[in-house]
């Protein structure tokens, strides 16, 4: 404050220019931002707008630079005390000031202030101390005090008297008590941990109840004011009748602690006294007796079990300590006192509050990092950890709380701003207190982002794959391609085309939907899937641009008919397959072999017998075409047999085709070769029957018997032939590639790998087998190899002639 006078005289005297005035200021405005405190007194009860200080004078600054940068005093809490005159930069009092209100649980009574400055922006702090007068006398609550003191009581001994209350504190508090003369009690005084003072009633000559059943003395509490006053109380003491016992406390002094917010009911402590006399003597019934209103309405004592409950609000920041004395009475009128000490805990029951100063409601995407957003300040009631406070951003924001000085923060940026991810910010400011059970408190700031462009489109798939059923219709819709823009206006607007040009033969995107449309019909056999590049571009420029994959996957339909390989259609130029009449039930007559250019189960086969000339001789095998006697052959059966096997796929709708079987049933074998051929019928038969074929032997030998050289020459002659035949019938080209694919050909004629049912490099061969007299299904080496495996797997792949 030094320097502030010395620049006032020298203005004052005329020789300060107005460079010097500047800098005076801003030595101001530094000096009172490195902390610096002002600091006054008042006297309470003062009238009201009473003087407290000359603002401008302390501070070394003109009342017309107050009002021009817009000083004004902010009090802290929601009641502003003290009233700040720009014009003259003097502080009054608003109202008048009652310290016993302000601060009834303080020695002293400060009141802080803040004067702030707008322009620029500054805080400097303020102390008012409210100094206390004499103007409270010392009161007791209870006009009039009841001792029961038996006439056995001993010389010496003490009993509390009531307390006196003084607002006032210091020296204006409570000090002295007298009594009124008497010749059998004394006065002591004492003084508690606090610092404040009681009297004990001390007995100096012991009591006679037949001299003197009552006294009645009077008890006087002085303040130390100038002048002092007083209050007094009238002490009636009741001599008791002589009882050998008077109850005993456990304890003098019981001390508890108790938290702020326990419930009703709750067990503060229980004091017990025991008394060694019998009968009502010993019976102890318990009471207060230095009680005030306030207790009465925070605590209840049992009168019988000595229990202090609690029946009102505990309340920290009321009241931090609760005094109280118990008196212990037995049924002969004796009675004992211990003092009840209860310490209140504070609790976290006061959420920390959020004041906002200042806030710049909107901020430009290229703001820097640390740019000042707002300015607010934050205040606990708790105290310890309960009224330290703490504060956070909730979620990961580009920004952060700087603490200024005391108890307020600044929100600034700490990051780069980008609008199109994020265009406005509710932010949300929360205070935590460090309870243990934390409180909290939560402010939300409204900012707004202005818009810059740089975002590309962005695709919501890197990969769009659609289907689409061969033979479509042409400019039929599949599908849609979709991208996002994150700016604004003629920015985000997005606008589509295919990278590849080879593609538009095919398909096209629609440059403003990103609709895909198949241009011409597609055919599963030809093309199964078409792959391309789709850009979206945006309106900006330069035009930022993102890429996708489209991929587009034809569906098979069953637009293709099975195709029978096997028998060919010139096979019914002759005798076909041939049969023995000794054939038993489940001899392989042929098999029926085709195949589906479709895929899945669209080429998946099935065989049925659809038309014979004997219905009952044979049957054809479901999955596997093979056809085989259902019966054994009889002799009323016709030499020449027509068989048509129908195939079909399962495809919706099906499709089918029909194969004709010629079938000849022949006889006439030379014994021995009826012999082997009956032996080796005799182990394809999973259960052969011994009667039947010596009873057919016989039959057989008895014939070829009859049977000359010459037509077994025939027959032989006639077997020769018609394997001759089957060659050049395996010597034919293969069907087209056209009705093949890469998949493997199983047992049953079905493909499980691909589109087809039998290998391109396959081919076969039916031949009429010389043994057992059964035809057997022969692969051969293969002709055309797949261009897709070695020499190696196609001799792997080879099957064994069975």
């Amino acid at each position: 404050m030094e320097t502030a006078v010395t620049r006032r005289s020298i203005c004052a005297s005329g020789k300060c220019s107005k460079r010097q005035v500047i800098l005076f200021i801003l030595g101001v405005c530094v000096c009172q931002s490195r902390g610096e405190t002002l600091r006054y007194s008042l006297a309470e009860e003062m009238e009201r707008d009473s003087f407290v200080a000359n603002i401008a004078k302390d501070l070394g600054v003109s009342p017309s630079q107050l009002a021009a940068r817009k000083a004004r005093v902010v009090s802290e809490g929601n009641e502003q005390l003290f009233r700040l005159n720009q014009n003259t930069g003097v502080l009054t009092a608003k109202e008048p000031l009652d310290r016993e209100e302000i601060c009834p649980q303080s020695e002293t009574c400060t009141l802080f202030f803040k004067i702030f400055f707008e322009n620029p922006l500054q805080l400097i702090r303020g102390e008012v101390e409210v100094r206390d007068v004499n103007d409270n006398s010392p009161v007791f609550l209870e006009k009039e005090m009841v001792l029961e003191i038996p006439e056995t009581a001993s010389p010496g001994s003490r009993f509390p008297l009531v307390r006196a209350r003084d607002k006032d504190v210091g020296s204006n508090g409570l000090q002295n008590y007298t009594l009124e003369s008497n010749a059998h009690f004394s006065i002591a005084l004492g003084k508690r941990k606090d610092g404040g003072k009681y009297a004990e009633l001390v007995l100096e000559r012991q009591l006679d109840r037949e001299e003197q059943r009552e006294l009645n003395l009077l008890l006087t509490a002085t303040d130390g004011g100038s002048p002092p006053r007083s209050g007094t109380t009238h002490v009636r003491i009741v001599v008791v009748d002589a009882n050998d016992n008077i109850p005993v406390f456990g304890r003098e002094v019981y001390e508890v602690r108790v938290p702020e917010n326990s419930p009703p009911e709750q067990l503060v402590v229980r004091v017990a006294a025991a008394d060694a006399d019998e009968g009502s003597n010993g019976k102890v019934r318990y009471a207060f007796t230095q009680t005030t209103e306030e207790y009465g309405q925070l605590f209840e004592l049992n009168p019988d079990t000595g229990e202090i409950r609690v029946v009102g609000i505990l309340d920290f920041e009321e009241a931090k300590m609760h005094k109280m004395v118990v008196k212990a009475t037995d049924g002969g009128g004796l009675s004992s006192h211990c003092k009840v000490q209860v310490e209140v805990l504070d609790v976290n029951d006061n959420a920390p509050e959020i004041a906002l100063t200042s806030l710049t409601a909107s901020i430009p995407e290229d703001a820097p990092p640390r740019t000042v957003v707002a300015l607010f300040s934050v205040r606990d009631r708790d105290a310890g950890d309960n009224g330290r406070t703490e504060c956070a951003i909730d979620g990961d924001l580009p920004f952060s709380l700087t603490p200024a000085f005391d108890n307020y923060y600044e929100l600034r940026t700490n990051a780069a701003l980008d609008r199109e991810r994020t265009a406005e910010y509710n932010i949300s400011i929360t205070a935590t207190d460090w309870g243990t059970r934390r409180l909290s408190a939560r402010e939300s700031i409204f900012v707004q982002i202005s818009d810059v462009n740089d975002n590309p489109p962005q695709f919501t798939q890197e990969i769009y794959t659609m289907s689409v059923t061969e033979n479509n219709g042409p400019m039929l819709r599949i599908g849609s391609v979709n991208a996002t823009d994150a700016d604004a206006g003629k920015n985000a607007r997005v606008s589509y085309a295919l990278v590849r040009q080879e593609a538009v033969s095919f398909v096209s995107v629609n440059e403003e939907t990103g609709t895909v449309q198949a241009l011409r019909p597609l055919d599963y056999e030809e093309v199964r899937a078409l792959e391309v590049t789709v850009r979206a571009a945006d309106g900006g420029s330069p035009p930022l641009s993102a890429q996708a994959v489209l991929r587009v996957v034809v569906r098979d339909e069953n637009d293709n008919a099975p195709v029978v390989l096997h028998p060919s259609r010139d096979s019914l130029a002759t005798a076909g397959e041939l049969v023995p009449r000794w054939a038993r039930e489940g001899y392989l007559v042929a098999r029926v072999v085709a195949v589906d250019a479709d895929a899945g189960q669209n080429a998946w086969l099935s065989y049925e017998l659809a038309k014979a000339t004997e219905p009952g001789l044979f049957r054809v095998g479901l999955h596997s075409g093979e056809v085989r006697t259902a019966r054994a052959v009889a002799e009323r059966d016709a030499p020449r047999q027509r068989l048509v096997v129908l195939v079909r796929d399962r495809g919706q709708p099906p499709r089918s085709a029909t194969a004709t079987l010629g079938i000849a049933l022949v006889d006439g074998f030379s014994d021995v070769f009826l012999q082997l051929s009956q032996a080796t019928a005799g182990r394809w038969q999973q259960q052969p029957q011994a009667a039947e074929e010596d009873m057919l032997t016989t039959r057989l030998v008895a014939a070829l018997d009859c049977v000359s050289s010459l037509f077994l020459l025939s027959v032989l002659a006639f077997s020769a032939a018609k394997v001759c035949k089957g060659r050049p019938r395996a010597r034919l080209s293969p069907p087209s590639a056209r009705y093949y694919a890469d998949g493997d050909f199983v047992a049953d004629g079905v493909d499980v790998a691909s589109t087809g049912t039998v290998s391109l490099t396959e081919r076969y061969e039916t031949c009429l087998s010389s043994g057992p007299g059964r035809s057997q299904f022969c692969f051969l080496r293969p002709v055309l190899p797949s261009p897709k495996s070695s020499p190696e797997e196609e001799l792997n792949l080879r099957p064994t002639v069975p």
